[in-house]
């Protein structure tokens, strides 16, 4: 019962970072490289203040901690630069349908792979990414937001995996936006920022407590679940930010969205639950 509360205030915190950019970014509180600039900053700080309260040590030289680093910043950069024309939950629905394919791949040629209830629950949470995706008049996808998250999709698919060998999670999460901070400002230098105090805040909450917080929280829970488990619950999500967007944000909620999520939810339940996983290995 504590890794599930554990894992669902991560997924919290995964879709308001969905929120929050889409919120910041449309409102033209802040630009995308300001917002990614602010948000790696931020999660840095933050993390690197818990540590050093915590009396830990940031072990930077690490290639673990250089490839993290690198996942973590393809993520953040794509992440911020979609959602100047993607909605909320859209985007997010695109972001980890694009992860749970990276790691089940991931998982069928250098893991374990995934059982047999646990492709038919994936199966169904992807065709809610589909039907959701799927053009229409009701669903326009602009293509370069589009291709954008699909990049971060990979970044964090990535982060997500190396994430799973994680022996200090508060460490390695800190030295991974430390990292980062110098690689997402080479924005800079092809693009100016401009930042208002209400992008200054939504960006250092987004990086210091949904981002930094929630991804050192993620990688504490990682070991302690399966890789397929890992790949298909993030899929709730899209769900948590669809529902969240079209309420705070005014955003649209179709009945092609309400089934998709529907699919979504249902393909999760199956994937994960004990009595699944035991009838597999009956």
């Amino acid at each position: 019962m504590r890794i599930f509360l554990l894992t669902a205030l991560v997924m919290i915190a995964f879709a308001a970072n969905s929120l929050l950019t889409r919120f910041a970014i449309i409102g033209d509180h802040i630009d995308p490289t300001g917002f990614a600039l602010m948000r790696v900053a931020s999660g840095a700080a933050v993390l690197a203040l818990v540590l050093w309260w915590r009396g830990g040590a940031l072990n930077l030289f690490q290639r673990q901690r250089a490839m993290g680093a690198a996942s973590l910043s393809l993520y953040i950069i794509g992440f911020s630069l979609a959602y100047l024309t993607l909605d909320a939950g859209l985007g997010a629905l695109i972001l980890f349908g694009v992860v749970q394919i990276s790691m089940f791949a991931y998982g069928a040629v250098f893991a374990r792979a995934p059982t047999s209830r646990q492709l038919i629950g994936a199966s169904f949470a992807f065709a809610g990414l589909v039907l959701v995706l799927w053009p229409g008049a009701q669903t326009q996808v602009n293509p370069t937001g589009a291709a954008l998250m699909a990049l971060a999709g990979l970044g964090w698919a990535a982060y997500t995996i190396i994430g799973k060998g994680s022996a200090d999670p508060l460490a390695n999460t800190a030295g991974n936006f430390l990292i980062s901070v110098p690689i997402v400002a080479c924005l800079l230098l092809v693009q100016t920022t401009q930042i208002t105090a209400t992008g200054f805040m939504l960006g250092a909450v987004c990086g210091g407590i949904t981002s930094g917080l929630g991804y050192a929280l993620w990688y504490a829970v990682l070991p302690k679940l399966a890789q397929p488990t890992a790949a298909v619950v993030q899929l709730s999500v899209p769900v948590i930010a669809i529902l969240a967007g079209a309420a705070l944000l005014a955003e649209p909620l179709s009945a092609k969205v309400i089934l998709a999520t529907l699919l979504v939810l249902g393909g999760i339940a199956l994937a994960v639950s004990a009595r699944s996983a035991q009838a597999d290995h009956k």
